[in-house]
């Protein structure tokens, strides 16, 4: 091995291997501590990404069972406009037994049609937030 001497007697080969071996442990060092940090962070986020995504798919669920009895209804609805024979009675009961009663098949009729736009326009808002959410 050849060795060039400076005017102190230390080799420069001999600097430059050292300095090398000792920049490349360094670097794997680093490396290594880069890998597993990264992958602590990645465990971390698993956790925390798994509970907001549970509790998103619970919205999720929530929004599809509102759209479900949404639908329930207005097919309840739909089925009383057509099976109406002229002899209907519509009620409206408060929690302190307050009743209203009519059996005036007009006022009947723009109650049921308001009531069945009105859960149309609420069930095609909950299907645009089904459709539009991300888990």
């Amino acid at each position: 091995m050849e060795t060039n001497t400076k005017s102190n007697g230390v080799s420069k080969r001999q600097n430059a291997t050292v300095k090398k071996d000792v920049q490349k442990k360094l670097t794997e060092e680093a490396i290594g501590k880069t890998v597993v940090h990264e992958k602590q962070q990645e465990n971390k986020k698993t956790v925390v990404n798994l509970d907001d995504r549970i509790q998103k798919f619970e919205k999720l669920r929530g929004l599809a069972t509102q759209r479900e009895r949404l639908t329930e209804t207005l097919n309840e609805l739909t089925k009383f406009n057509y099976n109406q024979d002229g002899s209907n009675s519509f009620y409206i009961r408060d929690s302190r037994s307050l009743e209203f009663k009519t059996t005036n098949s007009n006022l009947i009729k723009l109650v049921t049609t308001h009531l069945q736009s009105t859960l149309e326009q609420r069930k095609s808002e909950i299907e645009e937030q089904i459709v539009q959410f991300e888990l």
